[in-house]
């Protein structure tokens, strides 16, 4: 059999993935609508694979078989291949992971999937050695060529199975939701809860950023003391495991344990950025000062290893680094081995070993350590009769000499290409820091962000792309981009009062409905409607690591409702949790997102009003408080947004405070306005 010529065609992209297997043997194409032409016009199966650079076994996978001549051989004379970064393109990602789902009962990533010429798949699984990967292919064309009929009818079984899978028919009768328990909710996921580690039961272990914020609401309103026990213990424990950096800041994507002590060592920019806005509500409700050590970290980390010049931020750091014998190994920048430690602390080695419990419960494997707190400062510095003051410079010291250590390895590589919706999430974690810590360094930097949204990301006409790289912006935005730059800039204008904020995200919620909302269903469909889709339309409307899109979008429009009291947005809020509520009413851990917004329709739901020179300074006093269930709008002059017009008196500040469409008397006293409001103490009343 002769070998095809080498013509590997990623090296034309820009995705850092992508070009990781540029110099494959594997004859390899981007993703496009011309890779079903070829196939079709060749007559062959196609091989999806799907990725993204900081994924440790897509690496092992490439290593082991696509770096392989005797892969490479199979793949390009039967097969047509495409190398997807799931990050650039989660609308194939996200079509391909439900057939393998549908296939195996599992998927993850590396995802492979073969597919007829038109894209239908056929057969789909993970990660495979390279003898099975082969033995697999050579059976898939082999079939193909025998009984290509058993495929079709195969390929025509699974594409209305993933039809169904986002099909959402809205129901004729649509449910009370001021009839829905959320209390029985609560119950559901509180069988799920670990309370010896924190988080939720079981291994690999993932934050759940969204799950822990609705539980933070839900508590704060019903003054439900085990969820605020069990939500101090799981920040707690998240912070002091392996998943968090002890050393340089940030959190690992998930802890392979129950214990959060051993982390996956892939750092992503999502996971930071939920992360932030977690433990900044967590601060204001709870005002631990070690939470907000743990945000003022993280997002210094972000500022060294994930912002550019221009004030957008990269996507992920791989959990893989180059080892000290010159291989690739995961987590091998972020472990030491005992006599590294010994040699970098030196004369406080056995404080630091209780520390960092320098033992088996650090163990990542043969002699080779992560550092984890299982005790507060307090504890250990009377364990060995230190003053507080004393033991914390001695913190301070051997995380400058181990950083300075481990500077002098090979970093894990940098996915530097920048995403919309990623960067929206984080540029809402540095306003929620400001909101929360009140250091305006943190909205500077959120506004220099929002800046390059606007400048690079986004049209004339408010339409916005999906990805930014070496000074191009690319692929048109997918509605998750619109729904997580609409809440951003919902945030920011809260933050600085900005107008301009607010009326963007009006524009950019119209050009959402335009093109992505669909009718009959009540919901957004992932792609524009005015794009090309594989097999079938996709709703992504279950919360998971990270909120869905459409539970995005409905407590946006429910905001936006009330800001520009337009009746039509809160319709369509209301009519699209109406449709998930009965599916959320029995799996409630993946709809944290819509039940925060039913908290938010059951409950009293403030909008605030400030006015005057001292707006914004009102407005910031307010923020510092964990408030849920209300919103802010204000101005130091004259303004046309409903909740302010007509609301100016010249030289003065008030403050007013409405309630279903009732507001009480204006006041100039915003300790009273916040004490109240967090008491909910306000009487309905007119103005």
């Amino acid at each position: 059999m002769d070998t095809p010529r080498f013509t590997n065609d990623l090296i034309q992209e820009s995705s850092p993935y992508l070009l990781q297997h540029a110099h494959n043997p594997v004859n390899w194409k981007p993703y496009s609508p011309k890779v079903f032409d070829l196939a079709e016009k060749e007559n062959k199966l196609l091989v999806i694979s799907i990725g993204y650079s900081s994924c440790h076994w897509c690496h092992v996978m490439e290593r082991e078989s696509f770096e392989d001549e005797s892969v490479a051989a199979v793949m390009n004379s039967d097969f047509i291949s495409v190398k997807i970064d799931r990050e650039e393109r989660p609308d194939i990602d996200q079509i391909y992971i439900q057939a393998v789902q549908l296939m195996t009962g599992s998927a993850g990533w590396p995802l492979h999937v073969v597919t007829l010429p038109d894209g239908r798949p056929v057969w789909g699984g993970t990660y495979f050695k390279k003898e099975e990967w082969i033995h697999i292919l050579e059976q898939l064309r082999d079939l193909y060529k025998s009984d290509p009929e058993k495929m079709f009818s195969y390929a025509a079984l699974l594409e209305k199975g993933i039809k169904e899978v986002s099909l959402i028919t809205p129901e004729s009768a649509k449910p009370d939701l001021e009839k829905i328990k959320v209390e029985s909710c609560i119950e559901k996921i509180k069988e799920k809860l670990d309370h010896q580690s924190g988080g939720f039961k079981g291994s690999p272990k993932f934050m759940m950023p969204g799950n822990l914020d609705f539980l933070l609401q839900f508590a704060s309103f019903k003054k439900d003391p085990e969820i605020l026990e069990f939500l101090k213990l799981t920040l707690k424990k998240m912070a002091y495991g392996g998943l968090y950096d002890q050393i340089g800041g940030g959190f690992s994507r998930y802890s392979t344990d129950s214990e959060w002590h051993i982390p996956h060592f892939e750092k992503m920019l999502y996971d930071n950025a939920l992360a932030v806005s977690l433990y900044c509500h967590a601060y204001q409700f709870f005002k631990k000062p070690y939470f907000k050590e743990i945000i003022s970290e993280t997002l210094s980390f972000i500022r060294k290893e994930f912002t550019s010049e221009t004030g957008a931020f990269y996507s992920s750091l791989d959990a893989d680094s180059i080892n000290n014998k010159g291989n690739w190994e995961e987590g091998a920048f972020y472990v030491y081995t005992l006599e590294e430690l010994e040699q970098v602390v030196q004369s406080d080695f056995s404080l630091f070993k209780s520390y960092y419990n320098i033992n088996s419960k650090a163990l990542w494997k043969e002699d080779q350590y992560v550092l984890i707190r299982t005790k507060k400062d307090e504890e250990i510095a009377e364990d060995f009769n230190l003053s507080v003051p004393v033991l914390k410079q001695k913190i301070k010291s051997w995380k400058q000499n181990l950083s300075d250590f481990r500077n002098q390895r090979k970093k894990p590589r940098l996915d530097d290409k920048i995403l919309t919706s990623w960067n929206a999430m984080m540029l809402t974690a540095y306003v929620d820091a400001y909101m929360a810590l009140g250091e305006k360094k943190f909205l500077n930097t959120a506004r220099k962000n929002a800046e390059f949204i606007l400048e690079k990301m986004m049209t004339s006409d408010f339409h916005l792309f999906r990805t930014h790289k070496n000074g191009k912006s690319r692929i048109p935005g997918f509605l998750k981009d619109y729904a997580f730059t609409i809440e951003a800039f919902i945030k920011l204008y809260e933050a600085d009062l900005n107008e301009k904020w607010l009326q963007i995200s009006k524009k950019l919620t119209e050009v959402a409905i335009r093109h992505f909302f669909d009718p009959d269903s009540g919901m957004f469909v992932f792609v524009s409607k005015k794009e090309p889709v594989l097999i079938s339309p996709s709703i992504d409307y279950i919360d998971n690591v990270m909120p869905s899109p459409n539970s995005v979008m409905a407590k946006n429009l429910f905001l936006l409702s009330r800001h520009f009291q337009n009746p039509d947005y809160e319709a369509k809020a209301v009519s699209m949790l109406q449709a998930v509520v009965k599916e959320a009413q029995k799996y409630p851990s993946g709809f944290a997102g819509w039940l925060s917004l039913l908290l938010n329709l059951q409950n009293d739901f403030y909008e605030i009003a400030i006015l005057g020179p001292e707006a914004a300074g009102f407005s910031q006093q307010l923020n510092r408080h964990y408030i849920p269930g209300k919103l802010t709008a204000g101005s130091i002059s004259e303004s046309e947004l409903p909740l302010l017009k007509n609301r100016f008196r010249a030289g003065k500040t008030f403050i007013y405070v409405c309630v279903n469409n009732s507001c009480q008397q204006p006041v100039a006293d915003i300790e009273f306005v916040i004490k109240n409001l967090k008491t909910k103490d306000f009487k309905h009343g007119t103005n």
